[in-house]
């Protein structure tokens, strides 16, 4: 059984008020990291890109984290661009879901080995069963569901949908 959480329509607002909320954040910046977590992180980073590329004349630089998301301790954590093209700058790291904050944790730890201007995190869909002490300061929306519940993001042309398993 599956029921839509967000709508394509729900979806596209909230990726424009995330946009919004990240330039009202570095308004003053000439460059703004977005690093989006491989799979639907990477996905929804790129649509955060194209919003802020409308809304701000400041460099949007989007940068692809990958990482074995089932032990990321032991694959480590790759980026796509060199750590002095995000040495001193405003970072976002974007993933699509935040459930037990493994993946946004370990992605937070790789860009703290570096001097930012300041870090940020953004997801759609906030869970709430985290095992680590991260947050998402951009958030879609937050859900409680039972650990037994999955939740499920598609990003297709014109037909974006999260839905709950």
């Amino acid at each position: 059984m599956e029921n839509t959480i967000l709508s394509h329509e729900q979806i596209q607002h909230t990726i424009r008020r995330i946009a919004y909320q990240i330039y009202e954040a570095n308004v003053t910046e000439d460059e703004i990291i977005i690093a989006g977590i491989d799979g639907g992180g990477l996905k929804f980073a790129k649509k955060i890109q194209t919003v802020l590329r409308q809304i701000t004349e400041a460099r949007i630089t989007l940068c692809k984290i990958s990482m074995d998301k089932s032990d990321p301790l032991k694959s480590g954590v790759q980026t796509s661009i060199s750590e002095e093209a995000y040495s001193n700058k405003s970072v976002v790291l974007v993933d699509d879901v935040l459930n037990s904050g493994t993946t946004l944790i370990y992605g937070v730890h790789h860009f703290l080995k570096t001097p930012l201007k300041q870090l940020k995190t953004a997801v759609l869909v906030n869970r709430n069963h985290k095992k680590y002490p991260v947050k998402a300061d951009y958030k879609g929306i937050s859900l409680s569901t039972s650990l037994q519940e999955h939740i499920q993001v598609k990003f297709q042309p014109a037909n974006d949908i999260v839905f709950l398993v």
